[in-house]
């Protein structure tokens, strides 16, 4: 049985790194992995580890902007576009692989992800092959420090799941940047929230939308220009009722923190079928949540 674990998330989310980082782990661990590179602009120093398949083999950005013409996001368009034009050749590339873990690092651009329907085919052409798919989506833990931009991040992985239509697992990144107060002289970073706060970020309370940090919750007329009391209360009512974002967070100076994603990774699809399911590790919050 082979296993794909997409790599998905907006622009520096640390997608490269997490990826880098889970290699080291599965290598350490014994087990058999490999990286694929989905992203036709990837600079070819940013991978830690040599990609076994790369895109940028069969198509580059570089390359359909210098001769086409097209901008970043246009050219990046045709090299996907392009790609499903010739899943052969990576259905030839992935047929040297059995039994392994393939690590599948995305592009960055969010569109990919919640427009158009590139990934979804591509996901739909791999489990054809026979392969258990899961997808998790980084979004890094500075967008706490601005509860509309986390937000954002958050209907942007909701729309992703919907999306994608498979296994999925969203990681706060980045989570060595926390501090423990709200602002942190030495880094120069205000606004970032406290870490007995983190609770309602990592199970996303749709309520800090409607008022500012530690007011009254329901507080509309006190949180923003009340032009937007509306469109802020409609994003509330959704999430209420479609409460499928949460995250884990990673710290990747934390090896327990990596292990605790990758079990939760395993168990999502299941890894090693022919052994009892485990249930993954208990996610330790105490860290984040009880430090005063």
């Amino acid at each position: 049985m082979r296993y794909a674990v997409l790599v998905c998330g907006p622009a520096g989310a640390g997608k490269s790194t997490f990826c880098g980082a889970l290699m080291n782990h599965l290598v350490a661990s014994k087990r058999t992995a490999h990286l694929v590179n989905l992203d036709p602009a990837a600079n070819p120093e940013s991978h830690e580890y040599e990609p076994v398949i790369d895109i940028r083999d069969l198509i580059s950005l570089e390359d359909v902007m210098g001769e086409l013409e097209y901008g970043p996001n246009g050219g990046l368009v045709y090299c996907f576009e392009y790609l499903l034009e010739n899943m052969d050749w990576l259905e030839e590339e992935l047929g040297e692989y059995e039994n392994d873990y393939l690590i599948f690092d995305c592009p960055g651009q969010i569109e990919l992800y919640t427009h158009h329907p590139f990934l979804p085919t591509l996901v739909r052409d791999l489990q054809r092959t026979g392969m258990r798919v899961c997808s998790t989506y980084l979004l890094e833990s500075q967008f706490m420090e601005d509860k509309y931009k986390f937000f954002s991040g958050v209907l942007s992985a909701m729309s992703a799941m919907v999306n994608l239509e498979v296994p999925w697992i969203n990681i706060m990144s980045k989570m060595d940047l926390v501090t423990s107060n709200s602002e942190d002289p030495a880094s120069g970073r205000n606004g970032i929230r406290k870490r007995k706060d983190i609770a309602r970020y990592l199970d996303p309370d749709p309520l800090l939308i409607a008022a500012p940090f530690g007011e009254s919750s329901g507080d509309l007329a006190t949180s923003t220009n009340p032009r937007f009391h509306a469109l802020n209360q409609a994003i509330v009512q959704l999430i209420e009722d479609h409460p499928l974002v949460s995250f884990l967070p990673l710290d990747l100076s934390s090896p327990d923190s990596l292990e605790t994603v990758l079990s939760h990774i395993d168990y999502t699809m299941q890894y090693g079928e022919d052994e009892e399911p485990k249930e993954p590790h208990d996610l330790d919050e105490g860290d984040f949540v009880d430090m005063e």
